[in-house]
């Protein structure tokens, strides 16, 4: 046995000497140009990597965006945005305005309410992700479906819209049950080796009470301010309105209306080399 083994050794031993021979062999032998030229398909090969790496953590991110915000666990969300104090920092949802400032951006997730009878359920579709040639940044674009769906108590729907409910009522409750269509656009910003959400906007495509449809719910609901104001709907069906802007929006939701035509809004994010290169969402 204690043959064999000093056997292995020695094979081990003369093969690690044959390869380091050859690879001195080989380095003696390459002209410098070709060294250079490795080096640098090397270096860019690296690059290419780093890159593929930081897409799949931004798809990943925003990802965990929707499975914490579907579970209502928004309070986890503030964790992925940019830290406080970052500049340029903001989120629209709505034509309603768009938020600039760190607390309320996040005031949209803090204490968010787990209502009982709530469902909320969307998936992420179709990316495209560009990031940044220096790897600083990052864009990604979004298809999102689902459905958003609860009760209402009575009191709290004498001030609501027909639209919002359908016929038949639950437990005492009017119901609400809307298969919604969304785009998302985001920028990233990589700090402290982490990717974060820097830049956050939702179009709102369409909606569709489950009774109803798209088209005549746009009809019915186009112009009305409760449709443009409503965060979410808390508990027993209380609904919470968003919070007073920071400014004005400066691109619009492109949401579906019966007296107006579609347009690329958002815009598919495309190769850039630095953030000053592009636009912002």
């Amino acid at each position: 046995m204690l043959q064999k083994v000093m056997w292995r050794i020695g094979a081990y031993s003369m093969l690690a000497s044959t390869c380091l021979a050859g690879q001195m062999a080989w380095a003696a032998g390459t002209e410098p140009g070709q060294v250079a030229a490795l080096e640098a398909q090397v270096a860019q090969l690296q690059k290419t990597a780093q890159a593929n790496a930081d897409r799949s953590a931004v798809e990943n991110l925003f990802s965990r965006y929707m499975y914490l915000h579907n579970a209502f666990q928004d309070n986890q969300i503030v964790d992925l945005w940019a830290k406080k104090g970052t500049p340029d920092i903001r989120a629209q949802y709505s034509n309603l305005g768009v938020y600039t400032n760190w607390d309320s951006i996040i005031s949209y997730h803090r204490d968010r309410p787990s209502p009982i009878g709530k469902l909320l359920f969307h998936y992420v579709t179709t990316p495209i992700i560009e990031v940044a040639g220096d790897g600083q940044t990052a864009k990604g674009l979004w298809i999102v479906n689902g459905l958003e769906s609860g009760l209402t108590d009575p009191e709290h729907a004498k001030n609501m819209p027909d639209w919002m409910f359908e016929k038949d009522m639950v437990d005492g409750k009017k119901v609400w049950m809307h298969n919604v269509y969304l785009k998302y656009g985001i920028d990233f910003i990589k700090q402290d080796g982490q990717w974060k959400i820097w830049h956050f906007h939702c179009f709102e495509v369409a909606r569709a009470p489950y009774g109803m449809g798209w088209i005549p719910f746009a009809a019915a609901a186009q112009d009305d301010p409760f449709n443009f104001d409503l965060m979410y709907m808390g508990d027993d069906g209380k609904p919470v309105f968003m919070p007073k802007p920071d400014g004005p929006a400066s691109v619009l939701n492109n949401t579906y209306r019966t007296d107006t035509a579609q347009k690329l809004e958002a815009r598919p994010p495309e190769p850039y080399r630095t953030f000053s290169e592009t636009f912002a969402y």
